[in-house]
This record gives C-alpha cells, structure tokens and sequence, in this order.
C-alpha cells in the first residue's frame, strides 16, 4: 500500500491550515459545513481543537517540518488562553467563535483529548511546560475515576460537581460509563507512559486495559459493549464497527507501552479477536458500516471507521503474520481513495450514504469531523508499517 505521506501532506493538513485558521478572532474556525461553506461566526469545540493539536503536533514530530510547527503552536496557545478553565480546571466543551465559553461542562472525554494534545505536543517540542499541563490533566482524569466500582464517569458541571446530561453528544445515550470515552482516556494514557516515567500512571493504564478486558469486552462476541450504568450494566445493546476496529490497535498499543510480556501477550489474542469481530461490518467493496443496533444495520460508511480499519487491520496483520489482514486493510485503504477522499476540495468528505451518494448534510470539518482519524491513519502507516 502506498500513497499515505502525498494524501497527509498534499491533502489532509492543507485544508486545516488554509481554510480552518481563524486569523480574526483566534484559534481556528468552528465548522465548514458539507458543500464547502464557511460558517466563521460558528462555535468551536474542545474535542475539535485537542484533535487539531495533537494532528499537528504530531505531523511535526514525523515529517519535521516547521509549517506544522506553526499551526501546532497555535492550537496549543489558543486551548491554554481560551479553553483552560482558569478557576476551576479542566477544559470547556464549548466556547463561541470569539472564545467565550458557552458550554462550560467538563465532559470527561474532552479532558482525554486535552491530554492527547499537550503530551503530543510535548513529544514533538520538549516544551516542559505542555508536559506539565499533560501531568495536570491526567491527575484530574484520575479524580473522575469511581473508587466504588471502577471506571471513569462521564461528566460533571463547571466546578466538578455531578451533572443530569452527561451525553457525548444527541446521538449518545444518556449513560454514566461509555466504552468510548474509556478509550479515549486510554489512548492519551498511552502516550502520556511515552514520555513521563510513573508509577501511578502505570497502575491506571493498566487497570484501564482491565477494565477494558473485564467490563467492556463482551466474551461471548469480542465486540465492545457501548453503555453501562455506574455498576457496568450493559445499557442499549448495540454494536460500532469502528469502535471495535479502533480499540483493537489502541489496546495493543496500551499494553505495548507497559513493561508487561505476559499483559502484552494476553492482549495481542484479544486484539487479533476485536478485529475480527468487527469484520463483521465488512463490506464486499472493502468498505466498513458504522453500527448495528437493535438488529438494523446502519450501512453508513463514515471516514473514521474506514481509517481506523487500515491502522486496525494493520496491527492484526503485524500480530498475526495473516496475510489476510493486510487484504483486509488494502480494500479499506482503496476504498477510502475512490469513495471518500475529496480530490478537488482537499480533507475527505463525511460518509458515502448506503446508496452510495455522498453525505452532503454532515460537516467536512466541525464540532466532529477533525483531521485526526485520517492523520493519524497515515502517520502509522509512514511510522510502522
């Protein structure tokens, strides 16, 4: 498979850096919606602009080149000006397109994100300073953990206190514990254990894969559960290709950082096994849906999935030595390039409809849609593989 560094540095990273900075009021523009129009006046999200930071930060630690630079140091400057919560910490879910906050809820998730971006930006500078904000963020993730029955809750208002929506997002339901921001609290874990030697942070990423292995994990499949009460009851079955593919890596990517063999051993198996429980969303053109619940399958074919799916199956590849996994990510990786990437616009587009036709109704960059699934696609590819 080829192609991976000219789609990053020709496609993806050129539509951030010339269409998304915002140069009146600061940081970068909230949204861009799917027919290519500029809504400068709308809100920007933390999760956007962690996602931003972390893409360029770690464009810059790969390629070297200072362009990336620039752009990362603006994410950085401008999450630390205007997203830190100065008074009570933690970072904002959402501030108006001139840096007010308008959301002021601490959704654990976004703390996650946080993270990501300063121990990125810590990896790809030496600025002690980012890696001091990671270290901050990480102690304040652990204080949303639950001593009664493990696992991290969801959300909390401005000054930490509980909160009645702790929803992602409209689409989310209304749960204590999800499977999606326990991985995305351990995939900062993870690149935090880079570069910050500690044993608290050990202790934590190791009792995350746990969780990982004994509470979300669904044995009887190996897909991930998505919603649990506070006690891990499993809440509105229902199962995320792209999630599952997603975890499959991050989760070996999580033991691998650990100075544990037998750990790492135990979770290369279930790694290769998430992985093909989620080539059950597999399509005979390469591609991968998005959910199934309730028994309907939402045939849907979204960016993210498909680009964790390359890196996903990558990994089962790498683990395994089956070639088949290899097959299985060159049809995504094809697949992306005939059917997602926008080569007259730059970035990919959202999702090709179950029909086919492109989802013209979903942003092409906004509160959800960021460069760092398909960044980081590539950036794998050109680092491991």
């Amino acid at each position: 498979m080829e192609g991976f560094k000219e789609e990053l540095i020709n496609n993806i990273l050129p539509y951030w850096m010339d269409k998304m900075q915002d140069h009146e009021n600061g940081g970068f523009y909230g949204r861009i919606d799917g027919t290519e129009v500029l809504h400068a006046g709308s809100n920007k999200g933390s999760v956007l602009n962690a996602r931003i930071l972390w893409t360029f930060s770690s464009a810059y630690r790969t390629l070297k080149d200072e362009k990336y630079l620039m752009v990362a140091r603006r994410a950085y400057e401008y999450i630390k000006t205007y997203f830190i919560d100065k008074e009570n910490g933690g970072i904002y879910w959402e501030l108006d397109s001139k840096g007010n906050p308008v959301n002021t809820k601490k959704q654990t998730y976004a703390q996650g994100f946080a993270l990501y971006g300063f121990s990125e930006f810590y990896r790809a500078t030496g600025d002690k300073e980012a890696l001091e904000l990671a270290k901050e963020f990480f102690y304040l993730l652990e204080k949303c953990y639950d001593q009664q029955f493990g696992g991290y809750l969801e959300a909390y208002t401005a000054d930490w206190k509980p909160i009645d929506d702790v929803r992602l997002s409209d689409k989310d339901a209304n749960e204590k514990k999800t499977m999606n921001t326990h991985l995305h609290i351990l995939e900062p874990y993870t690149n935090l254990c880079r570069v910050w030697d500690d044993d608290a942070l050990k202790i934590a990423q190791e009792r995350l894969i746990r969780i990982f292995t004994d509470k979300i994990l669904d044995k009887g499949n190996c897909h991930l559960n998505l919603f649990f009460d506070e006690e891990w009851n499993v809440k509105f079955p229902a199962i995320s290709y792209g999630h599952d593919i997603e975890a499959s890596w991050l989760l070996f990517e999580a033991a691998e950082v650990l100075d544990n063999k037998s750990l790492l051993d135990e979770i290369k198996k279930i790694s290769i096994k998430i992985a093909d429980a989620a080539a059950e969303g597999l399509q005979p053109d390469g591609s991968m849906i998005y959910e199934s619940k309730g028994g309907h399958l939402d045939k849907e074919c979204h960016w993210w999935v498909q680009a964790e799916g390359v890196v996903g199956y990558m990994y089962a590849y790498r683990n395994s030595e089956d070639h088949i996994y290899h097959e299985k990510a060159a049809k995504l990786w094809n697949y992306i390039q005939h059917n997602l990437v926008d080569t007259q616009n730059g970035e990919w587009i959202w999702s090709r409809l179950p029909d086919g036709s492109i989802n013209r109704k979903d942003d092409k960059a906004g509160f959800w849609k960021c460069p760092y699934h398909n960044s980081r696609m590539c950036m794998e590819m050109i680092e491991h593989f």
